[in-house]
């Protein structure tokens, strides 16, 4: 059964690539995706499955029914894009200005139609129900996962099993890691707000950069000073908005941050201490502060046993396009696949997708790319795991 299903796959190769090679052309931002939810739709039209579309926004739920009674796995792909201006030079570049798949999407998409297609093919083989999900909505808070498993995505699944390309892994493997496997996120803006004066004269002023600056190297302590060494954490400002003149002190100033955490108890810590920070720069400096705090998405924890599962039905699978399968570390990045983790055992795994040509560059990068042997990885990796599971 599990060599009939990776045979098919693999004469079915050139069509993932077609797919994705054409979704590259069209990408679309999170929350505003409007075409690629109609092609996924119009692909299994007249397939024996039940598609559901609108589910969160713009998702789509697929149910691929044995007839047979049975446990049920849903599998999951994300098919949005990124605001970048593409600069990869590929002859399937962008179409659309300043939209890019710099993040794989595409192919995990790609991957996902045919693997799907052929699981309704193979029903007949198989006990109780695979359940696809064509997430949309992954780069943007608050995501498209929490609104799809609100309107019932997960209803009735065991677990989920997700999978993402990765281009600084070499192609060819599938990497996996029991427990946190990837950060939870949150993001804040801060407004210092203090009294403007002429820079000749600052004792009649109360420098709002300088009482900025002083937060920004203080927030640093955070990680070195008020974690444990052995836990995971990043807190990163990525916008410190004090442009004026040169002989101007301005009435405030807005910091921007971006905080990671490898768990959730971890990101709590940092969003006390980011609160307390905030509260003695007014005591310290005189200054009023206005902060925003965002807790967006959780940790990623991978179900020991079920990450288990997929691996040795991975590692059973005879193809020559899976090498091999490695554990490997935890990855800074965060994904919203998360929540679908706290609400049912799941596991997250990763397809080596590094060019062939060696030329790579960071997932978000203008000029990313993949080796496109990564789709027949990530179809037979889910796929074997899929079989194993409802045989």
């Amino acid at each position: 059964m599990v060599k009939q299903l990776i045979d098919i796959l693999k004469e079915k190769e050139n069509r993932m690539i077609e797919i994705r090679r054409y979704l590259h052309q069209y990408p679309e931002l999170s929350f505003h995706e409007e075409e690629t939810p109609k092609y996924i739709e119009d692909f299994y039209k007249d397939k024996d499955c039940e598609v559901e579309t609108n589910i969160g926004p713009n998702g789509l739920k697929v149910t691929i029914d044995s007839g047979k009674p049975g446990k049920t796995i849903a599998i999951r792909a994300d098919f949005d894009a990124l605001p970048i201006q593409e600069d990869t030079g590929l002859e399937f570049a962008s179409k659309n200005e300043g939209v890019m798949h710099a993040c794989g999407h595409d192919a995990h998409t790609a991957y996902m139609l045919i693997l799907a297609e052929t699981l309704i093919e193979l029903k007949n083989q198989f006990k109780g129900k695979v359940v696809v999900i064509h997430q949309p909505a992954e780069e943007v808070p608050p995501g498209g996962a929490q609104a799809m498993i609100k309107d019932g995505v997960l209803d009735g699944v065991d677990h989920v099993l997700g999978v993402h390309v990765m281009s600084h892994m070499p192609s060819g493997n599938v990497y996996y890691r029991e427990g946190n496997v990837q950060t939870g996120r949150d993001f804040f803006k801060l407004k210092v707000n203090g009294q403007g004066g002429h820079g000749s004269s600052p004792h009649t002023a109360n420098d709002s950069i300088v009482a900025g600056a002083y937060f920004v190297n203080a927030l640093q302590t955070i990680v070195s000073r008020r974690l444990n060494p052995f836990e995971t954490g990043v807190v990163t400002i990525g916008s410190f908005d004090g442009k004026g003149q040169f002989n101007v002190i301005k009435d405030s100033i807005e910091v921007e941050g971006d905080v990671r955490a490898l768990t959730d108890e971890t990101k709590q810590t940092i969003k006390k201490e980011v609160k307390r920070l905030t509260d003695g720069l007014e005591a310290m400096f005189g200054v009023t502060c206005e902060l925003e705090y965002n807790v967006d998405y959780p940790a990623l924890y991978n179900d020991p046993e079920f990450t288990n599962f997929v691996v040795e039905s991975i590692e059973s699978a005879d193809t020559d396009a899976i090498k091999g399968i490695e554990r490997c570390e935890a990855q800074p990045p965060s994904e919203d696949f998360a929540y679908y983790a706290k609400a049912i055992p799941s596991t997250f795994i990763y397809a080596g997708a590094a060019p062939d040509n060696g030329d790579i560059h960071p997932h978000h990068h203008p000029k990313f790319d993949i080796s496109e042997k990564s789709l027949r990885v990530a179809a037979e990796a889910v796929g074997v795991t899929v079989f194993n599971y409802l045989k």
